[in-house]
């Protein structure tokens, strides 16, 4: 079976790369940016042919050695060479379906006096609390099919208007942290749907999204503007649930 998303991810990095960057034994004319496919198999010390059948997406399964070298060839930092080792591993075969919180976790998440919120693979929302209703909007009043945080900031004017002058730099930073999940699931109805709701409802998605970005989770402070209460910075982090791992429970500290 095909990886197209292994294919696009190798063709995405080499594009990036400039001749002028790298070590090359031999410069040659080139008619596309980047590097060519000769170039990345030979700074990786494979064959072409072997690098073309990764580039093409098909069945071919490499070693651990050819990944640290494919990463070495192509200056993938450690979150890319990581996600590169996710498309050559996945095996997701079974249809995605939307996860539910356990009653644990609401209870949990709802004790809680700072925003809070928990979400799933696909960045629904399964869980808030009030203090996330009342600075992100009460996700009780919207449909299920639409509790996304993903959708929520990258085609609601809410988001816009809550993230203001930053609202850019987090909705990219967050289209790459659900590109390393969506690749995993790739060719999945559920992803695909969501993947086009996000490009109908946000002029700069699809821009980001042919970049091929991925990201890791960080903590970190983000300035929100709330509709009452004027601009307030929050620190923020995410914790994995040790249950179900597919489950991230993203907390707001006021500053």
């Amino acid at each position: 079976m095909a990886n197209q998303e292994l294919a696009d991810f190798l063709r995405s990095r080499r594009s990036r790369l400039r001749p002028e960057g790298v070590a090359l034994a031999a410069h040659r004319r080139r008619r596309t940016p980047g590097l060519r496919r000769e170039d990345v198999a030979q700074r990786a010390g494979i064959s072409v042919e072997w690098y073309v059948k990764l580039e093409q997406g098909r069945a071919v399964s490499p070693s651990d050695e050819t990944l640290d070298a494919l990463g070495r060839a192509l200056e993938l930092d450690a979150v890319e060479q990581a996600h590169l080792r996710s498309l050559v591993g996945k095996a997701n075969s079974t249809p995605f379906a939307r996860e539910v919180a356990p009653a644990s976790i609401r209870r949990l998440v709802e004790s809680l006096a700072q925003p809070a919120y928990v979400t799933g693979q696909r960045w629904d929302i399964l869980a808030w609390n009030a203090a996330a209703a009342e600075l992100f909007g009460d996700f009780a009043r919207m449909p299920v099919k639409d509790r996304n945080i993903l959708l929520f900031v990258l085609t609601d004017p809410k988001a816009r208007r809550l993230f203001g002058t930053g609202w850019a730099k987090e909705a990219k930073r967050m289209v790459s942290l659900f590109r390393a999940t969506h690749d995993l699931w790739a060719g999945d109805a559920a992803f695909a749907e969501m993947v086009e709701r996000f490009r109908m409802g946000c002029p700069e998605f699809n821009d980001w999204w042919q970049t091929h970005d991925v990201g890791a989770p960080v903590s970190g402070t983000k300035l929100l503007h709330h509709p009452v209460r004027g601009p307030v910075q929050f620190e923020y982090a995410t914790f994995q649930a040790n249950d179900d791992p597919r489950l991230k429970l993203a907390i707001y500290f006021e500053r």
